[in-house]
């Protein structure tokens, strides 16, 4: 299992969230079959993804990220809850396009500058939050830093990556998150600034080898950090043959009818791990009786 680790200041005035999410993102890659510059997109969301899902509160919260750009890669979507699991997909898992001008997988390109980041938060109460805010770079991590700042007021430091081997395999994945409270001071500002200026980009030191516990004393030099918790994180589907029925019944009885009527069968393939479940006329039959 991938980990995430929550820490604080010891003045309280930033807090950080570092994730491992290696495993995670080979898990989607896995599942959808993934391009590289698929793999580092919805790399980088996910592992946003998972730290703002840590960030909730409630009874069995989940978060529900969505970036629409004009990139070939279409609609990404991942969704988190604030137990470490996340799940995602895009809409053309098999996108390829050239490098960008550094020689890099241009997530940029794929995902496209024109769009929006749509951010639901369900905290099983009365009606979710929903967030939106117009793409900044489509690199992901500016996004959601923008999203931070434009929607919850809360300057934020976010770095994500995913590095991808020459086997399309995740070589390894990860970021962190640090928050700038509200009662902060220009001096921890500042002294914050100038910790990430010239920072190693998040995969180099993951495929170095460092825990962590070392990134976050890295990226935040010159802080006393308390560590205050530590998760186990991982991809995890949670559809079932109940949840697909349910979504079949929800069609309406015109509609099941029109199925049985056409080919008298029904096939569902998870948009979160491909997994297909096949309804034969018997079980469509029954349904179209529980349906309105």
């Amino acid at each position: 299992m991938d980990r995430l680790i929550k820490g604080i200041t010891k003045n309280g005035f930033l807090r950080i969230y570092a994730v491992d999410t290696t495993e995670t993102v080979n898990r989607a890659v896995t599942y959808h079959g993934l391009s590289p510059v698929c793999a580092a997109a919805l790399g980088r969301l996910m592992t946003a993804g998972v730290m703002m899902g840590e960030m909730l509160k409630g009874n069995e919260p989940t978060l529900t990220l969505q970036v629409k750009g004009d990139g070939p890669i279409g609609l990404m979507v991942s969704v988190s809850d604030s137990f470490g699991s996340v799940k995602g997909y895009c809409e053309n898992p098999a996108v390829d396009i050239p490098l960008n001008a550094k020689g890099k997988l241009d997530v940029g390109g794929a995902v496209g500058k024109n769009g929006v980041l749509g951010v639901i938060k369900d905290l099983k109460m009365k009606e979710p939050y929903i967030g939106q805010v117009p793409l900044s770079t489509g690199e992901i991590g500016d996004d959601i830093a923008f999203y931070f700042m434009q929607s919850e007021q809360t300057p934020s430091v976010v770095s994500l990556g995913v590095l991808v081997d020459v086997d399309y395999s995740i070589k390894c994945a990860g970021g962190f998150i640090i928050q700038v409270m509200p009662e902060c001071d220009e001096k921890t500002l500042s002294r914050l600034e100038n910790s990430i200026k010239d920072m190693l980009p998040v995969t180099e030191m993951l495929s170095r080898g460092m825990s962590l516990e070392e990134i976050v004393r890295y990226v935040m030099l010159g802080f006393d950090v308390e560590i205050l918790e530590e998760n186990e994180v991982g991809y995890k589907c949670d559809c079932s043959r109940e949840r697909m029925e349910r979504a079949i019944v929800s069609l309406g009885r015109e509609q099941i009818k029109e199925i049985i009527d056409e080919t008298g069968e029904a096939e569902i393939c998870c948009h979160f791990c491909s997994r297909k479940y096949k309804f034969e006329t018997p079980e469509l039959t029954e349904f179209l009786k529980r349906a309105r």
